[in-house]
């Protein structure tokens, strides 16, 4: 008896020694929350200033803006960053190079914005949505999500807030 417990204690303190380790399951924001963070009101009735500034917040941040449509209130723009990795390039070649295949690993990654602005009673609202890509060296999208991180779209807004204000000053 002791030394079938003997045996199976390192096995038992290993098993809970690595279950505290394990992350809480990610909870899930619900769609209502998500466009809560993604909707900011302006207290204007200026449809052109505010798209101009969206515009302008867009730029500031080294998206492209790849289409503007002011009847609809649409716009669509994109960021493009490289994101490769010297050692994880190396790796994956000279693993490839051994195997006799050819390396993949992550190139680049492209945040994409959607903005839809529309006029609310007395104000403009402005709702954006963005997405990011993973883009391995072969051009592959390895991974799409949405981006549902509170703070940056926290961010967004905060510099499009200025330049609304920097537009109704005429700066």
């Amino acid at each position: 008896m002791k030394k079938t417990l003997f045996l199976f204690l390192p096995l038992i303190s290993f098993t809970l020694a690595f279950s505290g380790c394990i992350a809480p399951p990610r909870q899930e924001k619900t769609q209502l929350q998500i466009r809560e963070f993604q909707t900011r009101s302006y207290d204007t009735a200026d449809f052109k200033m505010v798209m101009k500034a969206v515009m302008n917040a867009l730029q500031d941040q080294d998206f492209i803006i790849k289409q503007a449509e002011l009847e609809l209130g649409f716009i669509t723009a994109q960021k493009e960053l490289d994101v490769e990795s010297a050692g994880e390039s190396f790796l994956s070649g000279l693993l490839a190079a051994l195997g006799g295949g050819r390396a993949t690993y992550k190139k680049n990654s492209i945040t994409e914005a959607s903005i839809n602005i529309s006029e609310y009673g007395d104000q403009i609202r402005v709702r954006v949505n963005f997405q990011r890509k993973l883009i391995d060296n072969r051009g592959t999208v390895i991974k799409i999500e949405q981006v549902e991180d509170q703070k940056f779209y926290q961010e967004f807004f905060s510099k499009v807030d200025k330049s609304i204000f920097l537009g109704k000053e005429n700066v």
